[in-house]
């Protein structure tokens, strides 16, 4: 018998008296000590599944048909007491933010404790800290959210949903923000529960890489429905769906049969002179110890770096490694300890805020989550123009036609300069987040983790967007990610940071066909995607 058992199940949210189709006679089971990986983009109704299996909706969702059982239990129109009695001690969740998922108000170890005491339970919460993979539990529990990285919050999280020893674990889009080591190492832990305790797990990602790698089986969902479905082996070697050959083809992991394949080769080409050169550049932080009072952090240590006009430089490295900070000090929004930053031409490092201040116009940033930069309350008119008016760059009339041709840069109707943040998909918003960031007509665009957020097929047309932005006006980038495959795909040369310095840099062909350091080869191999091999 399936833990799991769906049969025609639809879903869908009220809105304006009418309801909309989220899922559509969706059949989907799991059974005892498997796992499951449902994959599509943004609004295939992934997640909404997963809500409706606990009885977790909002307060607009409505489940209009279909069964779906959990345990033996109808949880389709079942009583908030039954759904319940479901939670945390047959179903586990993990859910995607664990900046959300987590209280910022208690310790770490307070909301595991909290978790056991659910169930009933009087086991240790250090236990369950440990089980999760989170080392040194005992100063962990003693911690805030806050003063965790984002893998360990992750692994917290999943310390929590082991608490009410759970038989399924429903995983939503658990490592989609993670660097890849810390996504593998996570990725490997939840294998291991499955393994050694018989855990059911239910993963939900629009990363089909993963679920190639990870399930014993992939639903593929599409507009609500669902349009393929088996093993991954036969998902990667002979997709039946059109659908899923875009999935499949999007990701640059998968086409390329698990190998990391560089878009160019500037091997033995001449380098054009940098539009951004960082020399030497050392960056200590002052942090507050409980057992030594105030010490120095070295975020970076001597780091350099070039940009050539006109080409795509890249920073990667595990979270902490320095790449944000780096970029930061590029763009004069924190200053270096020591240590030369030189943007087209000119020093930089030492000036005051009214002297850099014309500089910016040289660079721009465009941040990871488009969402929270962009004002809710402007519309994208309003958010593309506002650095001309900051900079008191023409007059109301040429800067409505300059927004116009921006969006039409940015392969976006002119009809969405009246539209609010909250109206547009997150692919569409970060055009708009590039479309403000080349108001000013910068040289170089500075991209911190731009498309970690989104789904792989948006992701493709966010880098082909960018490719095209380049080629056409000139553009140099100072790219950040976490993902070597998308670094890949848009970069001409790298550095790999690691704990604040640069172990290895060069051009993309040679560091990732041929790594020398040991740290880059560790990176590469925990790409995801290696199942395609064997497709």
């Amino acid at each position: 018998m399936s833990l799991v058992d769906i049969k025609g199940l639809d879903v869908g949210y009220l809105r304006h008296r009418t309801i909309t189709p989220a899922v559509i006679g969706l059949d989907l089971t799991v059974g005892a000590s498997e796992v499951v990986a449902i994959v599509g983009e943004s609004g295939s109704g992934k997640t909404t599944t997963a809500n409706a299996i606990i009885g977790l909706l909002p307060a607009n969702g409505r489940i209009t048909a279909g069964s779906a059982i959990v345990d033996g239990i109808e949880t389709a129109g079942a009583r908030e007491r039954t759904l319940r009695r479901l939670r945390g001690s047959v179903v586990g969740l993990i859910p995607q933010d664990p900046m959300v998922g987590l209280n910022p108000t208690k310790r770490i170890g307070a909301q595991v404790a909290e978790a056991i005491k659910l169930r009933g339970g009087t086991d240790d919460a250090l236990d369950f800290l440990s089980e999760a993979g989170v080392p040194d539990p005992q100063l962990r529990a003693r911690q805030y959210p806050h003063e965790l990285s984002g893998g360990l919050r992750q692994r917290a999280l999943i310390a929590i949903a082991l608490a009410g020893k759970p038989k399924l674990l429903i995983a939503d889009e658990p490592t989609s923000a993670l660097d890849v080591t810390v996504q593998k190492r996570i990725l490997d832990h939840l294998s291991g529960l499955v393994r050694e305790q018989g855990i059911s797990l239910l993963i939900i990602t629009h990363d089909l890489a993963v679920a190639a790698d990870r399930a014993d089986r992939v639903v593929v969902m599409q507009g609500g429905r669902k349009v393929e479905e088996g093993d991954p082996a036969t998902i990667l070697s002979s997709p039946r769906d059109q659908y899923t050959r875009k999935l499949i083809a999007a990701a640059p992991r998968l086409a390329h049969s698990g190998r990391v394949v560089p878009r160019f080769d500037v091997r033995g080409e001449d380098v054009p002179d940098a539009v951004l050169t960082l020399t030497d550049v050392s960056k200590t932080f002052s942090v507050s110890d409980t057992r030594r009072g105030r010490r120095g952090f070295n975020a970076l240590d001597k780091v350099s770096v070039q940009v050539p006009r006109g080409r795509t430089h890249a920073l990667v490295g595990e979270s902490g490694c320095g790449k944000t900070t780096t970029l930061r000090i590029a763009l004069g929004l924190e200053s270096a300890t020591s240590g030369s930053v030189v943007l087209d031409g000119t020093e930089i490092s030492g000036l005051s805020w009214n002297q850099v201040r014309p500089l910016r116009r040289k660079a721009q940033l465009v941040h990871q989550d488009p969402f929270a930069t962009l004002d809710p309350r402007f519309t994208i008119e309003q958010s593309i123009v506002e650095p001309l008016v900051s900079f008191r760059i023409g007059d109301r009339r040429s800067r409505k036609a300059r927004a116009r041709e921006l969006l039409d840069q940015v392969a976006l109707p002119a009809s969405y300069l009246d539209r609010l943040p909250r109206e547009l998909s997150g692919g569409q918003r970060q055009r708009v987040a590039i479309a403000r960031a080349l108001a000013l007509e910068p040289d170089l665009l500075m991209l911190d983790e731009p498309v970690s957020a989104l789904d792989v097929l948006v992701q493709e047309q966010i880098l082909q967007l960018l490719a095209d932005l380049q080629k056409n006006l000139g553009l140099s980038y100072l790219f950040v990610s976490h993902d070597l495959s998308v670094v890949a795909e848009i970069s001409h040369t790298v550095s790999v940071m690691s704990e604040g310095r640069v172990v290895e840099e060069g051009p993309v062909a040679e560091v990732f066909t041929n790594p020398r350091s040991e740290y880059t080869r560790e990176l590469i191999d925990a790409i995801p995607g290696r199942r395609a091999d064997a497709a």
